[in-house]
């Protein structure tokens, strides 16, 4: 493996390269990406590409990218535009993409931004809430997160945001009414450290969450876009995003085996399924290369 810091505007960019480029079977590179996940959450899925070149990267302000534009927030399109210039400092062309998560919604604006940079992209549970049928009150259930994390700390914002993300269906007033979670239940800590600067539970990752994809652009990119969905997830908050993704983009889900974190193991809590989740994107990644022959 190798690692690269090119330089963007505002930040030093951190990436890993597996394996080598241009790529031996004439492929084009497997960019993994993740947000507020870094390049470690790919670690267990890349091991299971051995005969592919696999990028992964830390996205700016996380892990080993540092930021120096003097802002904390993490926006769409300044990591589209981020991750469009690890591709052109990757000089291999169009990249294959898996993006989960947070990624999945900056790989839906790089698409929009940046047509010719990606073949074909799975976005993995993108967690647009604003795109749900109850938009307003997945708000809502995500600033009582943001208020509990800054009231109590972090393992207190954790619980709330596990109880938030366990919640199956609509955020009803049955959902509203419930306790406040005990962060022992989940293993975490229930002093406060006093740190707030966790994207996952601040403000800090809002226009993440909050971001509309240009269904029109991206429509028009070459770029084949497969949103991918946990079997487990089916109900809960992120597995009803990406059905509301989806329905956005005129496609049908695509299921995947395990959870929101799936393709990871048991050294990031809650293992999902990497064996599984692997085969199912190679057949996926394989699928949609052969339709483009």
């Amino acid at each position: 493996m190798e690692t690269h810091t090119p330089e963007a505007s505002g930040a030093d960019l951190v990436y890993d390269v597996r394996g080598p480029l241009p790529a031996m079977d004439g492929r084009p590179p497997l960019f993994m990406i993740g947000q507020p996940m870094d390049a470690r959450g790919f670690v267990a899925l890349a091991a299971r590409f051995p005969e592919r070149t696999v990028v992964t990267y830390d996205p700016r302000g996380l892990g080993r990218s540092t930021r120096k534009d003097g802002r904390v927030d993490h926006t769409p399109r300044t990591q589209a535009d981020d991750v469009h210039a690890v591709i052109e400092a990757l000089g291999a062309g169009p990249v294959e993409m898996f993006a989960s998560s947070g990624g999945a919604v900056t790989a839906l604006a790089l698409v929009a931004t940046y047509p010719a940079d990606v073949t074909t992209l799975v976005a993995h549970e993108p967690p647009l809430i604003t795109l749900t049928s109850d938009g307003p009150a997945a708000e809502r259930a995500r600033a009582a997160v943001r208020d509990t994390y800054e009231k109590r700390g972090w393992g207190a914002g954790m619980a709330a945001f596990i109880a938030m993300t366990s919640w199956k269906g609509e955020f009803t007033d049955a959902y509203f009414a419930l306790p406040e979670a005990d962060p022992a239940t989940f293993g975490m800590p229930t002093e406060d450290d006093g740190s707030r600067e966790e994207p996952l539970l601040s403000d800090r990752s809002w226009a993440v969450s909050s971001h509309r994809p240009d269904a029109d652009a991206i429509a028009a990119a070459p770029t084949h876009v497969v949103i991918a969905v946990g079997e487990e997830s089916e109900g809960v908050l992120t597995g009803r995003t990406a059905v509301a993704t989806a329905e956005l983009l005129g496609r049908q889900v695509t299921v995947f085996p395990s959870h929101h974190g799936g393709f990871r193991d048991g050294e990031f809590g809650y293992a999902g399924k990497p064996d599984e989740f692997a085969h199912r994107l190679r057949q996926v990644l394989d699928g949609a290369s052969q339709a483009t022959l």
